[in-house]
Order: C-alpha cells, then structure tokens, then sequence
C-alpha cells in the first residue's frame, strides 16, 4: 500500500509542474538559488499576478518555499529532484 501512496503522490508532485511557466521557475530558481516575484515575472516577461498564481500553487504542493526579508518574499526550491528531473526529460529521447 505504501508504493501505491508513492505513486500516487509522484503523480500529483509532476501535475503541479506540468506547465511551461512552472518549469522555468524551476529552472531560473535552480540556478539562482533563491528569487523574488519581481525578478521572476520580469525574466519571464510574464504578468506578476500569473507568476505568482504558478508560485502559491507549487508551494502548496510542496516543491518551493519562502524566505521572508522585509517587505520581501523570496522563492527556493524545496530540494532540486524537480530540476533533476526537468533535466532527464531534455535528455529523454521523447524531445528528440
């Protein structure tokens, strides 16, 4: 019964990052450490209220955190298993 949670919460884990938008968070936030909303939807060239609708979502499901500095909000990723994984599915024959 254990494995059938597993699966079942890895699946829920890869739904929430199933998305373009999400994936580049992932991966500006793997190489940057740590970023604030400002920094993120202005790289991505995106609307704030977006990123940060991408942002409250992945952090209730788990895959980022926060770090409060003043007025700030800062993002980090939980553990880098989803950069790990974005990065064997660039790898993945399945994009080729």
């Amino acid at each position: 019964m254990e494995d059938e949670k597993r699966v079942e919460r890895a699946a829920y884990v890869l739904k929430a990052v199933a998305h373009p938008l999400r994936i580049k968070i992932i991966q500006m936030l793997d190489e940057h450490r740590e970023l604030n909303v400002s920094t993120i939807y202005k790289n991505l060239n995106a609307e704030q209220s977006l990123i940060s609708h991408h942002l409250i979502n992945m952090r209730d499901k788990g895959i980022l955190d926060i770090r409060r500095s003043g007025k700030n909000i800062y993002y980090f990723l939980v553990d880098n298993a989803m950069s790990e994984v974005i990065t064997c599915i660039y790898k993945s024959k399945v994009l080729s």
